[in-house]
C-alpha cells in the first residue's frame, strides 16, 4: 500500500494533521512539544485511493539530545518507507531556519514532496503562506489541520498518482470542513485530550470484537522503563519503537502486526503507567489514558515486570487495572538474564507474584528477556493458548455433565446453608461468563462463585482469562 509520511520540527501540528487524515484521534495532541516520538501507521483513504500514513515525531538533526536523536532516527525511517513527503511548517511562526534545514533534506530524498503550511486559518495568514515558497518546495497548500481547511486540496494532491482501489469506505459522518467533500470515518478534530469513554482502535481502523480471523489484539503494559518498547521491537526484529534509559520515552501507543505459526498478532506498546500524583506533563496524563484505552481495547494484556526492583505496589495497581476491564493477563517477567542464578529463582520469583497478586492467580507466568530474545517464541505460543481459552465456548451437555459431577457440599456458604446449583448456561465469551440457576435467590456468595470458578477452571482450563458468573433462582 503506498505511505505518505509527515514530517516537520516539533510542535508545527503533524499529529492533528494525522489525524484529520486518517479521520480519528490516533495521535496525540497537545500544545507541548514532542508529543509524538515514535513512528505511528494508520490506513487512510481518500475519494475512494486506499494509502497509508506515517506519523513522525519533531525532528531536529544533529542534537545531542537522546530522545531528540532517537525521534530523528525513527523519522528517516518513516522517510525511506514512504511514496510520498509532506513537509508541515507553522504558518504563524514563519519560516525558521530548522524549516529550511529540513526542507533541504527531503528535497535531496528525490522524493515527491508537498509542502504543508498549517495553522493558515484566516485569510491574511494564508496570503503569508506564500512567504514560505523561499523554501523551495512545490506545491505549497496552506492549511488548517485542526479546522481541516486546505486539507482536501493536499489530498488531492498527494494522491493523485494512486488509482481506485474500490474497496474504500462509503463517506459517511460531516465534511472535512465546509465546502470539501464528506471523507469516511470522519471524527471531529483532535483535542488535547481523549475523550471519556471513547474506545480506541488499532492502527486497522477496526474495533475490538470483529471477526474470528482478526488477528490477536496484545496490549503491553506495565510502569515505565521495564522494557515494553524491547520487547516489541524484538517481537517485529525492528526498531519499532524509541529504546532509551530513560523511563516514560514512549508517549503514544506504537502498534503492529505479526504474523508467527500461522498465528497473526496485533502488538501494542503502551506507554509506561504512572500513578494519578506522579504525572505532571500534559503528554505524560494523555498518554496514562490512552494506554488504558488501548488495554481496555485489546484480547491479552502482557504485563511486564522488572524482578531487580521485584513486585513493586505499582506493578499491582496496574495487574489490577487488568484485572477490572476482564482482559485475559499473561504475566511477562523481563530482564530475567539479570538475576543472578535465574533459575534456580524461578519458583521464588513466581510465589512472590502470586501472593502480591492474588486477583491474577489464573494468569501463566513467563521469565524472558526482551535484549537477548529468550523464551519469545514460548510468549507468543502462551498468547495463543490464552486468547484460545478467552473466546472458548463450552457446550450446553458439557455443562450439564459438569455440573453434576460437582460437589458442590464442599463449597463454603454462609451460616452453613449449602447452595445448589440446577443449571449452568454460558451466555458470551471474550471472557467467557455463565449463568447459574440456584435454589436460591440472589448472588452467589463470594465463597461459593470462587469455588465453582476453580472447578470451571480444573474441568475446562481457562488458562489466562478472566470468568464471569452471574446468579438465577432456578424456576
Amino acid at each position: 500500500m503506498p505511505r505518505v509520511a509527515i514530517l516537520g520540527r516539533p510542535n508545527v501540528g503533524k499529529s492533528t494533521l494525522f489525524n484529520r487524515i486518517c479521520g480519528r484521534r490516533r495521535a496525540l495532541v497537545g500544545n507541548e512539544p514532542g508529543m509524538t516520538r515514535d513512528r505511528i501507521y494508520a490506513p487512510a483513504e481518500w475519494l475512494g485511493k486506499n494509502f497509508e500514513v506515517i506519523d513522525t515525531g519533531g525532528m531536529i538533526p544533529e542534537s545531542s539530545d537522546l530522545i531528540a536523536s532517537e525521534i530523528f532516527r525513527q523519522a528517516e525511517v518513516a522517510i525511506g518507507e514512504a511514496d510520498h513527503l509532506v513537509l508541515v511548517v507553522d504558518g504563524r511562526a514563519g519560516a525558521l531556519p530548522l524549516d529550511e534545514e529540513l526542507a533541504q533534506l527531503l528535497r535531496r530524498t528525490s522524493k515527491p514532496v508537498a509542502l504543508a503550511v498549517n495553522k493558515t486559518d484566516t485569510l491574511a495568514l494564508e496570503a503569508q503562506a506564500e512567504d514560505f515558497r523561499r523554501l523551495g518546495i512545490e506545491p505549497v497548500f496552506a492549511v488548517s489541520a485542526e479546522h481541516g481547511l486546505g486539507v482536501g486540496e493536499l489530498l488531492d494532491h498527494v494522491t493523485a498518482g494512486l488509482k481506485h482501489s474500490g474497496e474504500g469506505l462509503q463517506p459517511s459522518g460531516p465534511p472535512v470542513a465546509a465546502g470539501l467533500p464528506i471523507r469516511s470515518g470522519q471524527v471531529p478534530p483532535a483535542a488535547t485530550g481523549v475523550e471519556k469513554g471513547a474506545r480506541l482502535p488499532d492502527a486497522s481502523g477496526e474495533f475490538p470484537g470483529g471477526a474470528p480471523d482478526e488477528p490477536i489484539r496484545v496490549a503491553i503494559i506495565g510502569r515505565p522503563n521495564v522494557g515494553k518498547s524491547t520487547l516489541l521491537n524484538r517481537l517485529l526484529n525492528q526498531e519499532r519503537s524509541i529504546v532509551t534509559p530513560l523511563p516514560g520515552t514512549t508517549r503514544d501507543a506504537v502498534d503492529a502486526e505479526l504474523e508467527r505459526d500461522g498465528r497473526r498478532y496485533r502488538i501494542v506498546d503502551t506507554a509506561g503507567i504512572r500513578r494519578k500524583g506522579k504525572t505532571k506533563l500534559l503528554a505524560e496524563k494523555l498518554s496514562v489514558i490512552q494506554a488504558r484505552k488501548h488495554l481496555e481495547g485489546a484480547d491479552v494484556a502482557l504485563l511486564i515486570l522488572d524482578p531487580t526492583e521485584g513486585v513493586t505496589a505499582l506493578d499491582t495497581h496496574i495487574g489490577g487495572y487488568a484485572h477490572e476491564s476482564r482482559r485475559s493477563v499473561v504475566i511477562v517477567v523481563n530482564k530475567w538474564d539479570a538475576v543472578p542464578n535465574g533459575a534456580s529463582e524461578v519458583k521464588t520469583f513466581t510465589g512472590v507474584i502470586r501472593r502480591r497478586m492474588k486477583y491474577l492467580d489464573y494468569a501463566p507466568v513467563v521469565f524472558v528477556s526482551a535484549l537477548r530474545g529468550q523464551r519469545l517464541g514460548k510468549l507468543l505460543a502462551i498468547v495463543a493458548t490464552v486468547a484460545e481459552a478467552r473466546s472458548k465456548r463450552i457446550s450446553a451437555g458439557e455443562l450439564a455433565a459438569f455440573v453434576q459431577a460437582v460437589d458442590f457440599d464442599r463449597a463454603t456458604t454462609p451460616a452453613g446453608r449449602p447452595s445448589r446449583v440446577r443449571r449452568l448456561v454460558q451466555v458470551s465469551s471474550a471472557p467467557p461468563a455463565f449463568l447459574a440457576f440456584t435454589d436460591r435467590p440472589g448472588p452467589l456468595h463470594f465463597a461459593f462463585e470462587r469455588f465453582l470458578e476453580n472447578r470451571l477452571r480444573e474441568r475446562f482450563v481457562f488458562q489466562g482469562t478472566p470468568i464471569i458468573i452471574k446468579a438465577k433462582a432456578s424456576k
